[in-house]
Formats: C-alpha cells, structure tokens, sequence
C-alpha cells in the first residue's frame, strides 16, 4: 500500500514550500511569527512570492527562510507550488519525510504547533491537511454537478511515498494554466484530494470536519474550531462580506473572545495586518468592534490606572455649555490638561475663570482662534497642532460645544447626548475607555457609533463628502480602501483618540483659507471631509476604530435601529436579508423605477422565493419534496443576474 510510512516522531525531517502574495508587497510581521514557530519542526524554508517584496520584507523573508523565491504574479497558490517544488527539483522529494505547501491566508499559530504535529504523526496516511471542506451539491462553480470533498490548500503535508511518485510528478508538470482564483479553486484544490486517494494513497484531517455541520467549518464554525485549539484563523473572516457572515451565522467575535481566554497568540498581530486591506466597516461588523461598557470599572477601584499624559482638548463656542461640558469632563478618573480653543479675548477669560474652579485639571491652556472658519476641526487641526502633533499626550478627548441650530432642538440634544454620554457617562465608565486603550494598543480612536435616531445617516453619510475626502487622502498618502456608502466616522467629531494615531492630519499645515466661511458650513468642505477622514487616517498609521457606548444609550440606539430595520423588512415579500440585498440592488440599478413599471416576472419570483423561505423553515419535509417545482419556478422567474452569496469561500 502507497501509505506504508512508519512514524519517525519529532525527527521527520520536512520541508515547507510557503507561498506569499501582498499588492503591496509587503510581509507583515504575522507572516514571520508564523514561520518562526513552524521552524523547530522543518528543516527548509522556501519562501515563494508572487510579485516583488518590498526592501525591509525582502530582507525579513530572506532571515527567516532558507530560501527566497521571487516570481512572476502568475498561477496563484498553484504556480507557487509547482516552481518551489521545482526549486527542491522532483528527485530530491525523497530527501523529505514530508513536505508542506502552505500559504499566507491564515493567522497562526493559535496554539502550539507540536499538538498538530504530534497527532499527525500518529496517523497513517500519505497526505494530509489541518482543514477541509465538504462535499457541495451542485457545485457552486458550474451550476451543477458536485464540488468533491477535499483539503483546503492553504495547508497540506505530503509524505514520502507520495512524493517519490510519478503521479505527484505528473500532477504538478501536467497542470493547466491557473488564470484566476476559480481555476485555482476547481483545477487545483477541490481536485487534489480526490485525484491522490483515487490512486489509494490515504489523507487525513486535523480538524475532523465530521465533528462539524457546515460544509467549512474553520471559517464558518470558527469559534468552535477555535475553541476546539484549531491552530489558525482565516484572514478573509475579517474583511468578506459581512452579508456571507450573516446569512450562515459565523460567529467571529466569539471566535476572539475564545482566543483572548485561552491562547496566548498575539491578536495585535492580525489588526497590524488586516487593517491594510479591509472596508473599515466591513472589519467592525466582522469583528464586532464595538464596546458596550459598563458604568461601574470592570477591574475593580483598586486597580491601576496609569495611562500616561492625558488631555481634554475642547473647542468652546458657546460658553453657556461650558458647566454642562466640565460636569462630565470630571468623570475623568486621572489628572489631565484642559486645552480649550475659543473665538473671542472675552469668552477666553469666561473659560479660565470657569476650569479654575474645577478639580482635577493639571494644566489649563486656552487659546483664541485666529479666524472663525471650520469651527472645530479647524481650531483642532491648526489651533492646536503643535500641542498635538508630538507624544506629549498619550490619550486625548476631543469635545465642543454642539448646538444644532439647524434642526429642531430635540433632535440636536439627542445627538449632543449620544457624543457626550458615549464618551464620558460615569467615572467607572471613563476608566474602562481608559482601560480599553491600555490593554489594546492596536485601538487608536474610540468614537460613539453612527447616529442614526432621525438623522438620514444610513447608508448615506458620505453626502457629497466623498470627492473631497479622497482628495484629502491622495495629498496625505493615506492608502485605506473606503467603505461604499457608510463611513466609519467620528459623527459630530467627538472621539477619543491616540495622537500618533492621526499623526498625518496633523502634520498637514492647514489653511484658515481652505475652510469654508461661516455659516457656509457645508457638506463637500474640509471641515465635513475631515470629519469622515478621522477613522481612515487611523487605520492607515496601522489602528484600529472601536465604537463604545453606555448601556442607557445602547438600549435606546438599538431598539430604534431594530424597528427601523424590520419595518423596512416587512414591507418586503422575504424576511431573508440575502435577498432582501439583491433585489434592493437590483432596483437600484434600474434606477429606482415606480411600482407600476416593476415586470410581472420580478413580482412573481418574489413571490416564489417568499414561499419558498417560509417553506423553508416552517415545513423541512415538504420543502424538500416540493424542491424540484420551486426550482422550475425559479428558473422561469430568475432576474438575469444575480450574485452567489452562497459560494465556496477560502
């Protein structure tokens, strides 16, 4: 039998072909910690790249491999493979107990590698893989057929009898050219598997999927493959589309809280990586970065509260908020400077006289706006750059005073208590934001939520800022991917923030002269740009944007969200979201045509899918018997083009 290999124990002498690709670039670090935790169990390194390294990545992949392959960004994973197999050369294969093809689509190692090995050295087979995926019928590639059970490519073993032989060879030299990622997928992973175990040689799978009920389970039952010392984590969880996420209920923030308990893999790591390539929003609903904090601090009183030099940095237009400002300014648990910016000599000795009967406040610096354009965005950028652009402070709270003039009061004091309670609601709440920034130094800005409670900022709070803000971001250098309809902003620009975090806005010298003059304070100016460029600014400088609230405002921004949604939902012939996004997006595309204008064939297939869901889930049975008819309905009622969201992810 082809899988006639003896355990050798720790001595298995392995090579490992590890393939890299970044349009930048650029390895971060969590490719070298990976590598130097694989390295006690391999003998050879061979690094492969799809494209150039940058100089430092270059040199990093040349110190911690043996070997440094640099290609053509041509065949994906598979023309990786093959060349580094090459570069061993097919007859020295046999050198090698075991020889691992890897990539760098995971995090990891979560838990010790010795575990993997040591089982997997247990087991007799010729090939085997940490993950797999299950059988798909049909497959989602072609429509039809079945999509064979199989390893996931981003980490295989091959052991000697195998690779000796000429089917190995032949499989390698004789592969099809790999155009793109579903040749990748259907030429070369899905058929691997099922092409070596036709020919008797014998696979296995660290991660049992038969312990599983989801076709993937290290990406869609992360948290109990996490929680079960899987030892990697996709990084496609953090930035797919959260749509996917939903509909198949992948439960990632679990999956972190899992790690957080019980191991000691370095999550800073992953931010420091994944930040380059995410939609900021599409990573906060991923990873569910937002903190509902509690009043009381979850330490304890008798903890530590050394968080440096910190400052509340406030823009005072109207003085007569100014106690109302200072009362929650004093939830601050520690010592901090109060600097304050003002628009008159006047209202200058008002603030000063007011902090200096206050507690708590180490330094007081007031200063008098040279002009009064850009309001306070302005006054922080220019005002007060020289206090900020340095690390003099290592946390600072941006505040002023909000009216809303523009809108009806009720609805200005509501918006002004979401920044201002989200920010500062008790001491015990002020200490764990404190805490918060001191246990993760990947967090850079803190900011309420998205406001939403009669403002129309869902789904289209860009408004005629985005022009401006890419603009902003060209002349900056700020290289983020911006999200398509709803930043992630500091709304009303109150936040929480790390200097260093925005050190590029505020290295820019600004202009009185670029901020549009009162009270032409419009969307499209620089004042309204900044505002939405705060978050990307921080996820460029390599940090992270964690919404926090208080639980009274949680309640109350949540109940409102859930009925505006469902209101929405119900007037939808299917509660399914999925569905509910294709269909919105394909009315979107025609333009938004009137009810009467909508084709017979689009109402039918509504129809059609509605019956269908509820079937579904309310009838199991009959759904599956009824199945075949739904699909001939379907068929007839299909819209020409409609997105897969339910295909294979790697």
């Amino acid at each position: 039998m082809p899988h006639g290999f003896g355990c050798e124990g720790m001595g298995m002498r392995r090579a490992a072909i590890f393939f890299f690709y970044d349009e930048d670039g650029l390895a971060d670090e969590y490719i070298f910690f990976l590598l130097g935790k694989l390295r006690p169990f391999v003998e050879t390194i061979i690094f492969v790249s799809n494209g150039n390294l940058s100089k430092s990545s270059e040199m990093s992949a040349r110190s911690a491999a043996d070997e440094v392959v640099i290609r053509e960004n041509t065949g994906f994973d598979v023309g990786a493979y093959s060349d580094g197999l090459k570069f061993i050369g097919y007859d020295k294969l046999g050198d090698f107990d075991e020889i691992l093809l890897l990539n760098h689509t995971f995090y990891g190692p979560l838990f010790p590698f010795s575990e993997m090995f040591s089982e997997m050295e247990s087991r007799d087979c010729d090939f085997w893989g940490i993950s797999g995926h299950k059988e798909m019928v049909p497959s989602p590639f072609a429509g039809q057929g079945s999509l064979p059970s199989h390893l996931n490519s981003h980490f295989i073993a091959v052991r000697r009898a195998m690779l000796i032989s000429h089917a190995f060879r032949n499989y390698w030299e004789s592969m099809p050219t790999i155009r793109n990622y579903t040749d990748s997928v259907v030429i070369h992973e899905t058929r691997f598997t099922e092409f070596f175990e036709n020919l008797l040689y014998k696979s296995s799978i660290y991660i049992e999927s038969s312990a599983f009920t989801s076709k993937y389970p290290v990406f869609i039952e992360i948290d109990e493959a996490v929680a079960g010392r899987a030892p990697i984590l996709k990084r496609r969880l953090f930035f797919n589309d959260p749509i996917f996420l939903e509909q198949n209920g992948i439960d990632l923030p679990r999956a972190l809280r899992v790690l957080q308990e019980t191991s000691d893999y370095d999550l800073n790591l992953v931010w420091r990586n994944v930040l380059r390539s995410s939609e900021l929003r599409n990573l906060n609903t991923n990873a569910a970065l937002m903190s509902v904090l509690p009043d009381k601090r979850a330490k304890g009183d008798g903890a530590a509260a050394d968080y440096g030099n910190v400052a509340v940095c406030a823009h005072v237009y109207y003085t007569d908020m100014l106690d109302e400002m200072l009362a929650l300014t004093e939830n601050i648990p520690v010592s901090y400077d109060f600097i304050a910016t003002t628009d008159t000599s006047e209202k200058k000795a008002e603030i000063e006289a007011a902090l200096a009967k206050r507690p708590g406040i180490k330094q007081t610096i007031v200063r008098v706006i040279e002009k009064n354009r850009g309001r306070d965005m302005s006054s922080l950028f220019i005002s007060l750059r020289d206090l900020l652009i340095d690390d003099r402070y290592d946390l600072v709270c941006r505040l002023h005073t909000k009216k809303s003039p523009q809108v009806q009061s009720s609805r200005g004091n509501l918006f002004k208590r979401h920044m201002l309670e989200n920010l500062l609601n008790t001491r015990g709440y002020v200490h764990n934001v404190l805490d918060m920034f001191q246990s993760n130094p990947s967090v850079g800005l803190a900011i309420p939520p998205i406001f939403h409670i009669s403002y129309p900022t869902m789904g289209h709070s860009w408004f005629a800022n985005r022009p401006k803000v890419e603009e902003i971001a060209r002349l900056l250098k700020i290289n983020v991917k911006f999200d398509e309809s709803t930043p992630v902003a500091a709304y009303g620009t109150m936040f929480w923030f790390r200097p260093r975090a925005l050190r590029k806005l505020f290295e820019h010298r600004w202009k009185w002269e670029e901020f549009n003059a009162e009270p032409d304070h419009l969307d499209g100016g620089l004042a309204h740009a900044l505002e939405r460029l705060i978050a990307y600014a921080a996820q460029d400088a390599g940090y992270t944007t964690q919404h926090i609230m208080c639980a009274h405002q949680a309640a109350h921004n949540y109940t409102m969200l859930e009925f505006k949604l469902q209101k929405l939902a119900s007037l939808m012939p299917s509660g399914d979201f999925q569905w509910q996004c294709h269909m919105l997006s394909e009315w979107k595309k025609a333009g938004y045509p009137s009810a009467n204008t909508l084709s017979v064939r689009h109402s039918l297939a509504g129809l059609n899918f509605a019956v269908k869901n509820s079937l579904k889930f309310r009838a199991p049975v009959l759904f599956k018997i009824l199945r075949p008819i739904h699909r001939g309905m379907a068929s007839l009622f299909k819209p020409k083009s409609r997105r897969n969201y339910g295909q294979r992810i790697s």
